[in-house]
């Protein structure tokens, strides 16, 4: 198992990454390439996970097409022990199909794995 600190410094780089619009190059150096994506309730349709780094990439395609962003913040980490971390999350976004905005609020719950994000859940209020 790993540190608490080598949990900072990957949730810190995650953080950084995606404060930057990086998730690309985040989840290519950072990711295990079967790693899973946990949402709390069914995501559109397409279940509840997606398994695979291929699966996470097409996930985040399809969010990325379906919202127009307009803000987004990552705070954090938050780390427990030296396997997990987790990182709050803030955006501003409209649904293109419907044309609604919204404000979001989530948590990332990261779990590792040899190093790499093996694991990610995330929490929100659903209606």
């Amino acid at each position: 198992m790993a540190t608490a600190q080598d949990m900072m410094k990957l949730g810190e780089t995650l953080v950084r990454l995606c404060n930057e619009g990086k998730e690309s190059e985040l989840q290519a150096k950072h990711y295990s390439p079967k790693a899973i994506s946990a949402e709390a309730v069914d995501f559109a349709g397409k279940g509840q996970e997606s398994k695979g780094l291929d699966a996470i990439k097409a996930k985040g395609e399809w969010w990325y097409n379906a919202h127009e962003v307009h803000s987004a913040k990552a705070e954090g980490p938050f780390v427990h022990g030296g396997d997990r971390f987790s990182v709050i999350f803030e955006m501003d976004v409209t649904r293109k199909e419907d044309g609604q905005r919204i404000q979001m609020k989530e948590v990332g719950i990261y779990h590792v794995k040899d190093g790499k994000i093996d694991r990610e859940e995330f929490f929100y209020p659903v209606g």
